[in-house]
């Protein structure tokens, strides 16, 4: 409980006993102070605050994360007052961001200076901070994920201390730092190394599922950017295929009306519908997914990158993700798709299928080996978990890594056998955090005590 004196010392953009839920509402809880910070010093005084009263402390983006890498019971730091650019060096292709900048708002920030990221995911709601903390990326088997474009970063760790770590400054830190779980301390600014601006030529096309399978592999290494979803129940999958153009070369967007019909309508008000209804009929789950496959139509469209990259997704839903290595994908997803008939499973969600580069991050799901990663939703309302059981259980087999923002069961028991680096990050964590200010009950599964 706060004292009259604990509310005046924590300022005026401080919150008490607030109720916190992440996007999927997989994960609540109630931390027991929530400050808004503007600047770094009141960053610092927070971890301050937390050393003095035994509290834990951590910073919260978007929650956007299915699982509770941000859950705390004490004190939250909302980052959203500390947001856009703080530097840019053009001509290296450098920009530095406030850490909770949100991935939307980065084509403003990095379009005037002829600058875009080397690749996204389709979704831009997650905070820069967030999206590299996790491991989040898109796809394409020559690209890293988001995290492997942090070259710096500004950190306050748990001794309440601002570290600089780039190349000139404490780089023997950054490979645990750019993706350091939320575990090693607030990150306050990131700096990204970009590409220049480019367009993306997108072809989207309906395919058998057994030939996407026997051509994976090739398909991936071939193409910039490659992935398919598949709609278990079905035969089929819907390929998609990135090209990267330079950025004058000729255009041809999609029509707001196409977009509208496609994003709004058909991904969104028709397949909320859809999986609204198979939540409560599952039996038709099967013949509603049969339908969406004849429905499946071919289109290609060039454009910003941006453009291409995002999807708006308003379905609300939870997910569970692993990196494998890249030629263990086909048997993977043949064994998923075997389970999924003999277990009589009925899932309205598809299922989603990407590659990432390999890199040299500690906790990285694609560190040391080129990587394709199978995801796995569930509709938000469906409280069966028969389904992710086995499905895990498939993925772990093949030697898959859980993505650290999504649903998964693994302990840090399983996991250091996973990660060839997992003691070396244990190590920067003792050294940045060893009092465990930024520790919550997810972190101490994951990477233990």
């Amino acid at each position: 409980m706060s004292s009259a004196r604990d509310r005046r010392a924590a300022g005026p953009h401080a919150r008490w006993n607030t109720r916190w839920s992440n996007w999927a509402r997989t994960e609540h809880s109630r931390p027991e102070l929530e400050i808004v910070p503007r600047r770094t010093e009141q960053i610092e005084l927070a971890v301050q605050r937390a050393r003095d009263t035994a509290r834990t402390v951590k910073p919260v983006g978007a929650s956007h994360s299915f699982t509770g890498v941000a859950a705390t019971d004490g004190i939250r730091i909302d980052m959203s007052r500390m947001r856009g650019l703080v530097s840019a060096d053009p001509a290296r292709g450098r920009v530095t961001l406030w850490g909770g900048t949100h991935l939307w708002e980065l084509p403003a920030i990095l379009a005037p200076l002829g600058l875009a990221l080397a690749n996204m995911g389709d979704i831009d709601r997650q905070t820069i901070t967030g999206a590299t903390q996790t491991g989040t990326h898109g796809t394409g088997v020559r690209l890293g994920g988001l995290a492997t474009g942090v070259i710096g970063a500004t950190l306050v760790t748990g001794a309440g201390d601002t570290l600089v770590i780039d190349e000139d400054h404490h780089p023997e830190l950054l490979p645990a730092v750019a993706l350091g779980l939320g575990a090693l301390g607030v990150l306050v600014t990131v700096t990204l190394q970009c590409v220049p601006r480019y367009l993306l030529r997108a072809e989207e096309a309906p395919a058998g599922l057994d030939e996407v399978l026997d051509g994976f592999v090739e398909r991936t290494r071939e193409a910039d950017h490659f992935e398919f979803f598949w709609f278990p129940h079905t035969r089929s999958a819907r390929t998609k295929t990135n090209t990267r153009l330079p950025l004058d070369a000729e255009r041809d967007p999609l029509t707001p009306a196409a977009r509208f019909a496609d994003e709004e309508f058909a991904n969104n008000l028709a397949f909320g519908a859809c999986t609204a209804f198979g939540s409560v009929a599952p039996a038709a789950i099967p013949r509603v997914n049969r339908l969406i496959e004849t429905l499946s139509s071919r289109r290609s469209y060039t454009d910003e990158s941006h453009r291409v990259y995002i999807t708006h997704r308003r379905v609300r839903f939870h997910e569970m993700e692993y990196g494998l290595p890249l030629d263990a994908v086909p048997e993977a997803m043949r064994e998923l798709r075997a389970m999924i008939e003999r277990r009589r499973y009925r899932v309205s969600f598809p299922v989603e299928v990407r590659s990432a580069a390999a890199d040299g991050l500690l906790l990285s799901t694609a560190s040391g080996r080129q990587t394709g990663y199978i995801a796995v939703h569930r509709y938000w309302r469906d409280r069966d978990r028969g389904y992710f059981r086995d499905a895990e259980a498939i993925l772990a087999s093949h030697g898959g890594r859980p993505h650290w923002g999504k649903m998964h069961t693994q302990t840090a028991g399983t996991l250091r056998d996973r990660y060839p680096a997992f003691d070396e990050f244990a190590a920067v964590r003792d050294r940045l955090d060893p009092d465990r200010l930024f520790g919550n009950p997810y972190l101490t599964r994951v990477l233990g005590e």
